[in-house]
């Protein structure tokens, strides 16, 4: 008798019991037309899950709903594989990883993306929170993946399929290759786990995401009880609210139009050169880079920002400083395609301070990322004047890292590029 799995098909929770499915030889059948918010909501579904929540697995002796849960009941079913290791102590650490995995990895995932697609409210602070933890947590899995290859012991595990499905999410949706670049091994792992046969017949092919997903003006799900309410009072009037009210149909129009800085003249500096001379230059950076950015710098077609931090004084920690800068590139994001960025945190005691040089497609700072990125407010920016040669080069100390920098010692430097 096969398994039933009752879950929509794409919910990453319900990809690790069928994974696991795969390495065992264990029959699971994945429940057809399940929709969310209708087949859940039955009766019949309460009774194996009263919390209405997926996935949910039935077997002949009864239901078992949490997916990690799920997962280790298909693992076991079939004593032939060494999902849950060989001893003892591979399978405390087996589950010592799902566990990292469930509090480190997809709980501060979830903190980041939720309010950004309007599921809860959207707040700075706990979005800064989250990022600064979930690179902590990647910080150790790195530190651990550099010597293994896999999670525990030379084969995959059910600490690898949980993993890869909580960062094939997070992956899929929020962590574009700018952030995870600082995770090179973690990137090594989920690219060689989701190109495992097993992994990809239950997958698919993985694209990582190209942007931050942006914040949602709206939460979708208040919306459903007052289409329910016209229903019942004015039937005809049914279909109107589902065309007004559906989120998706609100925020599908806005990719349409172009953005503005597409629809300048264009440039003779392709930022991407420049981009890739700067990534590429590992010796003679004055020679190299600061004369080839000159020579492809178009005053017209692009613009030059000093930026610094208004709050200097509350820079008294250096680890958090430096996390706040981070966290102000990574929801600069949007604007890659429009900018190139040095950020330099100085000083060798506390309070630290932060200065910044942005190079913006044309002549100010794009409206949309005044708009979108809360932390621009908290910096000074004075357009760069090219006929003071100070300020000309304090671009080139800036763009080569020039230590000690106007006097001080560099604590930390990032580029956004």
């Amino acid at each position: 008798m096969a398994l039933v799995l009752h879950s929509t098909s794409g919910n990453k929770n319900a990809f690790k019991a069928l994974i696991a499915a795969e390495y065992t030889g264990v029959k699971v059948e994945l429940t057809k037309n399940f929709e969310m918010g209708v087949s859940n909501k039955t009766p019949e579904f309460l009774k194996i899950n009263p919390l209405g929540k997926i996935p949910v697995l039935e077997t002949p002796d009864g239901a078992v709903f949490e997916s990690n849960a799920i997962a280790r009941y298909v693992a076991r079913l079939n004593d032939n594989n060494s999902l849950c290791g060989s001893s003892l102590i591979e399978y405390a650490r087996i589950e010592q990883w799902m566990d990292f995995s469930a509090t480190e990895v997809d709980a501060n995932i979830a903190r980041w993306l939720y309010p950004r697609l309007g599921y809860g409210p959207y707040v700075p602070v706990a979005e800064e929170y989250a990022i600064t933890a979930l690179k902590r947590s990647l910080g150790a899995l790195n530190t651990h993946l550099a010597l293994n290859t896999y999670l525990v012991g030379h084969s995959v595990t059910l600490a690898d399929i949980v993993m890869t499905c909580n960062l094939y999410y997070g992956f899929m949706r929020i962590l574009t290759k700018s952030f995870t670049s600082e995770f090179p091994h973690v990137e090594r792992y989920i690219w060689t786990m989701v190109n495992q046969p097993n992994f990809k017949k239950v997958i698919g092919d993985v694209k990582q995401a190209e942007s931050v997903p942006p914040i949602q003006k709206k939460v979708a799900p208040p919306k459903e009880p007052k289409a329910k309410e016209v229903k019942k009072e004015a039937p005809k009037e049914a279909p109107k609210p589902k065309v007004v009210e559906s989120p998706e149909e609100e925020e599908a129009p806005k990719p349409k139009p172009k953005n503005p800085l597409d629809l300048l003249p264009p440039s003779k500096m392709i930022l991407d050169e420049w981009k890739r001379l700067y990534s590429n230059t590992k010796t003679n950076f004055r020679e190299v880079a600061i004369k080839g950015f000159w020579d492809m710098y178009d005053s017209e077609g692009y613009s030059l920002w000093f930026c610094d931090y208004k709050y200097n004084d509350e820079n008294t920690v250096s680890f958090v400083t430096m996390n706040k800068v981070g966290g102000f590139l990574q929801r600069m994001d949007l604007c890659r395609k429009y900018a190139f960025g040095k950020m330099l945190v100085i000083g060798s005691t506390p309070p630290f301070k932060v200065k910044g040089l942005w190079l913006f497609r044309g002549q100010d700072i794009p409206k949309f990322v005044m708009d979108e990125v809360y932390d621009m407010e908290l910096y000074d920016w004075t357009k760069v004047d090219l006929s003071d040669e100070a300020q000309k080069e304090r671009v080139n100390a800036m763009i080569e890292d020039q230590e000690p920098f106007e006097g001080e010692a560099l604590l930390d430097a990032k580029c956004f590029k």
